[in-house]
């Protein structure tokens, strides 16, 4: 008895298999949603693509050449504002947004704050000192990015992906930019259905619990055969465009047409980038 309470429970190891068909999910649900959002009755989504993608371009220059952090947050408030016009859940937005944000800006918002020459702001223990022009960049860099976060996520959202791509290509972006991109999306999307699957088939022909060698050995399996599968997919994917008369250009099945609507919310939206540029300057 003495032994048995030293020892206490036995902890739980963590399948890789759970976790992997859980991430997979996560992800296609995602995917899922997001087309599920473009096809609601909202703003943006009454917009032509054309339209958005010209607006999300001059809202993109405004907050990276703005100086201000008043116009900045102006911007991302009425981000916010069109989000909600969109019929997009606000927690879901924010939450994408700003759920990820910290580890990607956190490796230079912090050395930031000690290393910017400029007016001590707040003494810290050990001889730290947050420097007021350091506490100002890493404001303007979290503004920056998260309003430009916000920005691309609204054009994907109230977009599907290849209305958004035909609407580059009748921009004059080059079809090999454009194809690279639309392959991408759907390759991705593809191999995760495929993954999904095989994580599956894998977990329900598996009795018991596996060692972390035989779990090690099942996920180097599984990359093998994905990117085995991904190299056929790819070639028999290839000679079934050639076989239809693929040329190497897109061609838009559905042309684009602007309405009243469009040319007079485009001038609104154009109208607010362009004052947020000369505001912020």
């Amino acid at each position: 008895m003495g032994l048995l309470s030293k020892a206490g429970p036995t902890p739980k190891r963590h399948n890789v298999l759970e976790h992997m068909i859980r991430d997979i999910s996560g992800a296609l649900e995602r995917s899922l949603f997001a087309e599920e959002i473009s096809a609601r009755p909202g703003l943006l989504q009454s917009l032509d693509a054309r339209v958005k993608v010209v607006c999300t371009l001059a809202f993109l220059i405004g907050v990276n050449l703005s100086r201000s952090l008043a116009v900045i947050g102006a911007i991302y408030l009425f981000v916010l504002w069109l989000a909600w016009r969109s019929c997009i859940p606000a927690a879901v937005f924010i939450r994408r947004v700003w759920l990820f944000l910290p580890f990607f800006t956190g490796v230079l918002l912090i050395p930031a704050l000690f290393i910017t020459p400029g007016p001590p702001w707040l003494l810290l223990p050990f001889g730290l000192v947050i420097t007021r022009t350091g506490l100002i960049t890493d404001l303007f860099l979290v503004l920056r990015v998260s309003t430009s976060v916000s920005l691309t996520l609204l054009l994907i959202l109230t977009t599907p992906w290849n209305t958004v791509l035909s609407a580059l290509s009748v921009m004059r972006v080059p079809d090999v930019f454009i194809l690279t991109l639309g392959m991408t999306y759907r390759y991705i999307y593809l191999l995760l259905h495929i993954a999904n699957d095989m994580f599956l088939a894998r977990k329900s022909r598996v009795v018991g619990r596996l060692t972390t060698v035989e779990e090690r050995r099942i996920m180097a399996a599984a990359a093998a055969t994905l990117l085995s599968r991904s190299l056929n997919m790819s070639s028999e994917v290839y000679l079934a465009m050639k076989s239809r008369g693929f040329q190497g250009r897109m061609v838009i099945l559905k042309p684009f047409k602007m309405r009243r609507r469009d040319w007079v919310w485009g001038s609104v939206l154009l109208s607010v980038s362009l004052a947020a540029i000369v505001l912020g300057r």
